[in-house]
């Protein structure tokens, strides 16, 4: 697969994913493709060799294993860990808001979302309905109303004279989305709305009573490339679903031999405690019945190696000094090696060194990040998976600009030399 069209199809993932929902929607049909079998957590397994198999948990979490044809036990297994979610702003229960005749929505903010990007956009809505339908049955549909639907319009800088020096962001007061202009001042109720449009827009037609939902804004741009010589992607939600994606191109071309297994976590943007986060036992369980035993799970984990693949902040040629001068990742000049001595990152000497040679195996360059000693560092699945599983592990990502913000930027080279490497990891 050559970059353009491993690139293209990251970006084709990448828009029919506007929630974690939706990616791991996305997940399962490509993964059927593949001839990946759906499995339940409820039901009993009876698993073969060299066959793929795949779970969901939350329908927001997705784990995906290929059984190889060694002993697990004494093979151990290849795992990828990404995650699902973005930062964004989510609809509140009861959000109905009418000022000056103005319909708009209550939102919370979800995650270390950057919200000055987030004005000005086209928006539309995407998630989990949860309704009951003519015979009285309760059913869960994803929706997604692809239009723009909404805005979050600046105040002019006439009214606000320092919003270029001082501007900050009221998460309460200042983000409510913009819907229509009502003909007077009555309050429209939302899950009404919600219902109208569900039969309009999705022919869904059994639909009585909306009972609830989980619904976020997202902008309708879509991705693309940019730039003079079009060197890179510019989308919303690259963090994380470029690593979603990649992994599962990569484990695509998994190896017959040894076990391989993709997990995407939800919540990993809130701190993933969460039965369907890291932090919760949804990984573990299934190693659990993988291994058949407590002593063979403990000898698997010890012969196995987990990659969580995060993207990692790249030196921004403006603010250069927000970096370590030693360890700025540069777009385009390969993966990056995470690593941080208080253990925020999971890598070490030993599973550094695994990764160095896997890329040197598949002729792609890498890097190195540490954050400043004067800075506070974030973390990832890597760190919790490791506690959870005293697995080996690792933490690399495709160094990006403009991280957590309603449009990010990653370099196309980075995303297609990962992949390569992933797919040396599995093969």
């Amino acid at each position: 697969m050559q970059d353009t069209e491993f690139n293209q199809g990251l970006m084709d993932f990448i828009e029919l994913s506007p929630t974690p929902f939706h990616a791991v929607e996305q997940m399962k049909g490509r993964l059927e493709c593949m001839g990946y079998q759906c499995l339940f957590e409820a039901d009993s397994w009876q698993l073969e060799k060299g066959q793929g198999y795949y779970v969901t948990r939350n329908d927001s979490s997705i784990i995906a294993f290929k059984l190889g044809k060694e002993e697990i036990t004494s093979s151990g297994i290849r795992m990828l860990g990404a995650h699902t979610d973005s930062p964004c702003l989510k609809v509140k229960p009861q959000p109905e808001i009418v000022k000056k005749n103005y319909f708009q929505l209550g939102v919370e903010v979800y995650g270390g979302a950057l919200l000055n990007p987030w004005f000005d956009r086209d928006l539309s809505l995407a998630g989990r309905v949860s309704y009951l339908d003519d015979e009285d049955e309760i059913v869960h549909t994803l929706i997604n109303f692809e239009n723009p639907i909404a805005v979050i319009p600046s105040l002019a800088i006439h009214l606000d004279r320092e919003a270029n020096e001082n501007h900050k962001v009221n998460a309460q007061t200042d983000i409510p989305p913009i819907l229509i202009k009502l003909p007077n001042e009555d309050k429209p109720n939302f899950k009404a709305i919600l219902l109208q449009l569900m039969k309009q827009h999705h022919g869904i037609d059994d639909i009585v009573e909306v009972l609830d939902y989980e619904l976020s804004f997202y902008d309708v741009q879509p991705p693309s490339f940019v730039g003079l010589h079009q060197d890179f992607i510019a989308s919303a939600r690259l963090d994380n679903l470029l690593s979603c994606y990649t992994g599962l191109m990569g484990l695509s071309e998994a190896g017959d031999e040894i076990s391989s297994l993709l997990i995407c976590n939800d919540h990993e943007e809130v701190g993933s405690a969460s039965s369907s986060g890291a932090q919760g036992n949804f990984l573990k369980s299934i190693l659990e019945r993988l291994a058949g035993s407590s002593e063979n799970f403990s000898r698997m984990m010890t012969h196995s190696i987990f990659i969580s693949a995060d993207n990692a902040h790249a030196v921004h040629p403006n603010f250069t000094d927000k970096h370590d001068d030693n360890h700025g990742p540069v777009i385009n000049q390969g993966p990056v090696i995470k690593t941080n001595a208080n253990q925020r990152y999971a890598s070490n000497s030993e599973t550094s060194a695994i990764f160095r040679h896997l890329c040197k195996q598949a002729d792609v360059p890498v890097q190195s990040f540490v954050v400043r000693s004067d800075m506070g560092c974030g973390s990832t699945i890597g760190p919790i998976t490791a506690t959870e599983l005293g697995v080996r592990t690792l933490d690399v990502g495709v160094p990006t600009f403009a991280m957590h913000s309603i449009r990010e930027l990653a370099g196309r080279w980075d995303a297609y030399y990962l992949y390569r490497v992933l797919r040396e990891f599995f093969k």
